[in-house]
Formats: structure tokens, sequence, C-alpha cells
């Protein structure tokens, strides 16, 4: 007999996502977004239960989650005007009472939020990256920086499909006027006052706390690639031309040129990935886990880095700047990813 095989036989694990209630009552792992996961869960001898979240029935889920061995979570930051505040709450009360929970609500609040390119700006991925405390450090400090170093992106702390995320840069013989380009899909160029859209983001203070300020990067229409994690090792890769700060052609939003191409995923050994690959496992995840004091158990058994490509170096390969971490609800994932999460999560299980 496999002994370990039998072992994790005994765990279950909850598959939290957010939903009303028809989506609760029909929920089943066949016709879950996630069914590639639950049969890798449950080819390792895992059992994996849909679990369907939504605030109005929070403690019918808070009974569900407490009858299992875990909980991986996948819920958006912002959904529909909707917050996590609530849920988090929930699965902090959830973990303190025994189930563990991937991602934990405090690991996220460390690397899932937009202040992590400030807090690790030192290591490789980093670089000229500043952070606003408050409205008036916003209002006294952004002016000036941008005039001085050119095109910035803004984004709020807390967020997610561009929310909140603005490419700002002057406008030729004014100080006093900008143009802004928001990241979320459909937005177009805007010239307005500087002062105007200083109070447009002062409401980014009120639920993220702060506002992280990047330069732009001009090789962003080579598109973006996003590293996928389950835990501190690569799960796959996704390289997509993405459209989000770039100003849509004359022919209009929606023009062919104006749509962002699909995202190619690739397995953790393609080629062209590899230096990227060597980066994340050997140098930034440990760095990041020192510098944010997270130990490596606790990271999230899915979740992603998204690089822009920096200037070349002398010798003329390729940098990486990161622009975001997902952990919070890290989906679609590269066709490998759903083995390394199923071994991840069993794992982990039975480390604990």
């Amino acid at each position: 007999m496999n002994t370990e095989r039998n072992t994790s036989l005994h765990h279950t694990v909850a598959i939290l996502s957010r939903g009303d209630a028809a989506a609760r009552r029909d929920a089943t792992p066949q016709n879950s977004r996630f069914v590639r996961v639950f049969e890798a869960l449950a080819s390792v001898g895992v059992e994996a239960r849909p679990v369907i979240y939504d605030e109005i029935f929070a403690d019918a889920v808070r009974d569900q989650l407490l009858a299992v061995d875990g909980v991986l979570v996948w819920v958006n930051p912002i959904h529909e005007g909707k917050t996590r505040a609530a849920l988090d709450q929930l699965l902090r009360e959830v973990a303190a009472r025994g189930p563990w929970v991937s991602a934990h609500p405090d690991v996220i609040l460390k690397m899932g939020v937009k202040e992590v390119l400030y807090r690790t700006r030192h290591l490789g991925w980093g670089g000229d990256t500043h952070r606003y405390d408050s409205a008036a450090a916003f209002r006294a400090e952004f002016p000036s920086r941008l005039r001085a170093n050119g095109p910035r992106v803004l984004k709020q702390n807390r967020g997610n499909a561009g929310q909140g995320v603005w490419k700002v840069e002057s406008l030729p013989d004014t100080d006093a006027a900008v143009r802004v380009l928001h990241a979320q899909r459909g937005s177009l160029p805007e010239d307005i006052p500087l002062e105007a859209f200083i109070v447009r983001c002062e409401r980014y203070f009120g639920w993220g706390g702060c506002i992280i300020d990047q330069p732009f990067q001009p090789r962003l229409p080579e598109g973006m690639i996003r590293c996928y994690m389950s835990g501190s090792k690569v799960a796959g890769f996704g390289h997509q031309l993405i459209k989000a700060l770039i100003p849509p052609p004359p022919e209009g939003l929606d023009a062919p040129e104006a749509q962002p191409g699909p995202r190619i995923m690739h397995g953790p050994d393609a080629p062209s990935f590899q230096a990227l690959r060597r980066l994340m496992e050997d140098e930034w995840t440990p760095q990041m886990l020192e510098t944010l004091g997270i130990d490596g158990p606790s990271l999230s058994v899915i979740w992603d880095a998204d690089f822009l490509y920096g200037p070349r170096d002398k010798s003329g390969r390729d940098t990486y700047v990161l622009c975001e971490i997902n952990v919070s609800s890290c989906f679609a994932i590269p066709d490998e990813a759903p083995a390394a999460v199923a071994i991840t999560v069993r794992d982990r299980l039975m480390r604990t």
C-alpha cells in the first residue's frame, strides 16, 4: 500500500470563491472554473469541496470552512463594489481555529498589495519606486517628481483589473495640467488640471492606505510576463501583449489594434524564461520572504508576479521590473499549474 497516499486520503480542503445564492446552490467540482484543480487534488488523494461565499450567507460559509483541513481562496480584492474586508476577518477566525488557509489575509496584506513594490524596491526587480502615505504627502511630493522624472504610474494599494492604476505625464508648456490614462479597460487619455487629478486620487487612501508611484516602462508594448508560483517554485509563465496604459489607436477602442492579445501560457521549463525562473527561485523570492517577514510555508499555493521588460543591460540582456503580485485570486493558470498546486497542498497538509 502507498502509505503517503493513504494518509493524504483523510485530508479535505474547501475551494472558496465569490458568488450569489444560485451559484452556491448549484456548485459542484464539475461545473467549477477550478475543475482541473479539483481533479489534480483528487489525484493526490485530497478531497476538495466547492464553497461559494457572499456576505449574506457568511455564517453558513464559516461552518463549511471549519469542517475541513484547509481552505484555498480565490476572491478578488474588489468585485462589483464589494471588498474582502468581511471575508478576510472570517478567514482569520477560521485559521485561528485550526484549518490552514491559503492565502492567509495577513500574507496578502504583506505581498499581495502594491506596497510590496515599495518595500522590495531594493531587490533586482525594483527601482525608482515611491510611496505616499497620505493625501497631503501626495499633494506635496508628486508634482515635482512628475516634472523631474518623466511619466509615472500610480497605483492604489489594493485593487484588480486595472482599477486605480494610472499613467500620468506632464503636458508641454504647463505645470498646471497633466495627461492621465486609467488602466481599466475602455479608458481613454484625458487632459485635466493636476489639482483635479490629485483630488480624484484622494479616495485611494481610505481603502488602501497609500499610493505607490513607479516610472512608466517604455517597453510596455512588448508585453507583460506573468510568473506563476506554487509556494517558492515556478509553476509556469504567461506572456501577453497588454493594452492597459497604452493609448488606443485613432480607429478607437473597438479596433482590433486596441484589443489585448491572448495570454500565451508556458510551462516552467519554457526556454525563453529560464533566466527569470532562476532569479525568482534562487534570489528574489527568498529575498522577498526575508524582507516581508514571511516564512516559506505561508506562501500561497498559487500566486504570480507580473513583470514588464526593463532597460536591457550592458550585455543586451533583458531586465525585469515587477509591476504587481497577485495572491488573492490568481487564475487562469498554465496547464502545468494544477498539478503543482495539488502537490503543494498535499505537502502542506501532511506537514500540518
